[in-house]
């Protein structure tokens, strides 16, 4: 799933970790990676270390960058729910995270006051904007200018409303699941929408969908997406229901409203900006806040302009404006190695 997004932006890595095994647990994951980001850290004494997001990824190298004492930059620091169960693991990661962190690149200045009330120095903390804006923006205008092509084309209905549906959270396994199915089957009932659903591979959404979903005419599944086939699957998209907090942040820019299927979110500022609703996973309020904007122009004429409280495209010019400060350096005189 990531080498593609490397080939968008035409990056290699010197190092391929290649950790990913089928049916692993958190645990064996963390312990594999912890033993190959060690290793990797020894062997190449980098002078800074930069993570992104609350995967656990994140945390296993925040935890070998501290043992190495190897400084480390947050990417998208500063995101609570203040709920350790939810998202889970993820709000655990970026706590432990903000705790080893060196400099903490926040995408909103709420981020930012988090940060700050948890005690972390002040001027160690940068709001940035998000890079995922940066990402998005970037392949909006690459497919719009012709300098990107989407080579992976879905059988859409174009006479219909599109409905783009993702989801993965570990905590709605089970229940969560059921009632987002129950949701999805009674809004593919609508002879307006077609309803398109890249489909996670982990087996605990395989099963729910196969139980309730499966030969439904009026849904398309189709396999995880490439980063730029699902830029431009959102272009084409009326309306998003997610749980992903990327796409959260995403959306906004290109004009599209977005339910959140999720009790919490660690991004309130699309929530206040009006452009993301929380809705949780229960299938009826689901149903009843897509219906609201499928029928009701002027609601979703609200929610769909654009308006992007995440950042302006520029947050990547910014991190690396502030690593070069932090190492006393300007562009190609910087001497020092990252990971």
């Amino acid at each position: 799933m990531l080498d593609q997004v490397l080939a968008a932006f035409g990056i290699k890595p010197d190092i391929d970790l290649d950790l990913m095994q089928v049916g692993q647990t958190l645990s064996d994951l963390s312990a594999r990676m912890i033993a190959g980001l060690g290793k990797t850290f020894s062997e190449t004494q980098p002078a800074l270390a930069i993570v992104q997001g609350d995967t656990t990824t994140t945390l296993c190298a925040a935890l070998c960058s501290f043992y190495a004492r190897v400084p480390l930059a947050h990417v998208e620091a500063g995101l609570r729910t203040f709920d350790l169960q939810s998202p889970f693991p993820e709000e655990m990661n970026r706590v432990v995270t903000s705790r080893l962190a060196s400099l903490h690149f926040a995408a909103t200045e709420g981020a930012a006051q988090n940060l700050r009330q948890e005690g972390v120095a002040p001027e160690r903390i940068f709001v940035t904007g998000n890079t995922g804006v940066d990402a998005v923006l970037s392949v909006k205008a690459g497919l719009e200018s012709g300098r990107l092509t989407n080579h992976r084309k879905l059988a859409l209905e174009q006479q219909r409303r599109i409905i783009v549906v993702t989801a993965h959270r570990r905590e709605s396994f089970g229940e969560g699941f059921n009632g987002i199915c129950q949701a999805v089957a009674e809004l593919a009932q609508r002879d307006d929408v077609q309803i398109v659903w890249p489909l996670h591979p982990n087996p605990n959404i395989q099963s729910a969908v196969e139980r309730t979903l499966r030969g439904n005419a009026a849904i398309l599944f189709v396999e995880p997406l490439d980063y730029v086939p699902f830029v431009d699957l959102m272009r084409q998209a009326d309306l998003l229901l997610t749980d992903s907090g990327g796409i959260q942040e995403e959306g906004p820019s290109l004009g599209k409203p977005i339910l959140v299927m999720r009790e919490k979110t660690e991004r309130p500022e699309a929530v206040v900006a009006g452009t993301v609703k929380l809705v949780g996973t229960n299938p009826s309020l689901i149903v009843r806040e897509a219906m609201r904007l499928l029928d009701d122009p002027t609601e979703y004429a609200r929610m769909a302009r654009l308006h992007n409280p995440y950042g302006d495209g520029q947050a990547s010019a910014r991190i690396v404006q502030r690593i070069e400060e932090f190492f006393g350096t300007k562009g190609d005189q910087a001497k020092s190695q990252a990971v």
